[in-house]
């Protein structure tokens, strides 16, 4: 059995790189977040709403270092959708509702985006990352030798990464349809009564999404056909639902902020699928698919 240390002695470079640009992002994202709100013109409830669950994402980087340093097969989908919605999520503040951005913000947002980027190469297109995340998760395991916690295969079949890619990204659509109902009750609660009705559907529309999208993904890791294009369909659904009440309570600019990184979600759960599906109609065709 390999020590911790003999562990991070042979691990990868690129592993050691990858953890450091990861531990970087999350403090820049503190970092940005913070002086944006320092520049901010308007400090009201909707930034700060905004804002804590941008920082949050710092939490979910030092997440994925945890996942990568103990070679998760889960590290991809999740590194992939928390780049891309974490770009998302810190564009939407550094724009102010008038006036340009100030200069501090558009330079942490930059190093951001290069970041992220970074992250996304390397968890993508490193082969020694690649074959770093191999490990599956523990779990409590019994048998003749008694009762153990120990890294087992799924009883599942494998999947794909694209399905496990697109398992991820859907799981964000509740969340980030909580923000912008969240943001609303806000104004509701200044002058704008008579759109309760609206706002507590919002709220209701996410919770039950999570469900939704919970059923199918269990379904989906099973390999059902069916449980692609429920997922689908909710996609389509939660589109519909989320965008109009953006444009409605929150105006355009509600729906450039919070609109945005469901749409990008929205792309990436529909982009997962499409590439699973083609993958494996090649496999049963006996042709190689192409890498990338």
């Amino acid at each position: 059995m390999r020590t911790a240390a003999e562990t991070e002695v042979r691990r990868p470079s690129a592993v050691r790189a990858l953890t450091t640009l990861l531990a970087l992002a999350a403090a820049a994202t503190v970092v940005v977040e913070l002086l944006n709100w320092w520049y901010a013109p308007e400090q009201g409830f909707g930034l700060a709403v905004r804002t804590g669950w941008a920082l949050l994402r710092s939490l979910g980087f030092l997440l994925l270092i945890g996942h990568v340093r103990r070679g998760r097969t889960m590290a991809r989908p999740f590194g992939l959708i928390l780049a891309v919605t974490t770009v998302f999520a810190v564009g939407r503040l550094i724009v102010p509702r008038q006036g340009v951005p100030p200069l501090p913000g558009l330079l942490g947002f930059a190093l951001i985006t290069a970041l992220c980027a970074a992250v996304i190469w390397l968890l993508y297109r490193s082969p020694a990352v690649s074959g770093h995340l191999v490990r599956h998760r523990p779990r409590l395991v019994i048998d003749r030798g008694g009762i153990s916690w120990r890294e087992t295969p799924p009883r599942r079949p494998e999947v794909n990464g694209w399905l496990l890619t697109s398992r991820v990204a859907a799981f964000t659509y509740s969340p980030l349809m909580l923000v912008p109902a969240l943001v609303a009750g806000g104004a509701v609660l200044d002058d704008r009564l008579t759109t309760v009705p609206a706002v507590l559907f919002w709220f209701v529309a996410g919770i039950v999404t999570s469900y939704a999208v919970l059923f199918c993904t269990a379904f989906l890791m099973r390999g059902k056909g069916w449980a692609r294009i429920l997922l689908v369909a909710v996609t389509v659904v939660v589109l519909a639902v989320d965008l109009p009440l953006c444009w409605w309570l929150l105006g355009l600019d509600g729906l450039v902020r919070d609109g945005g990184p469901l749409l990008a979600a929205a792309a990436l759960t529909l982009y997962g699928l499409w590439r699973a599906t083609r993958a494996a109609r090649t496999e049963r065709a006996g042709l190689p698919e192409r890498a990338g």
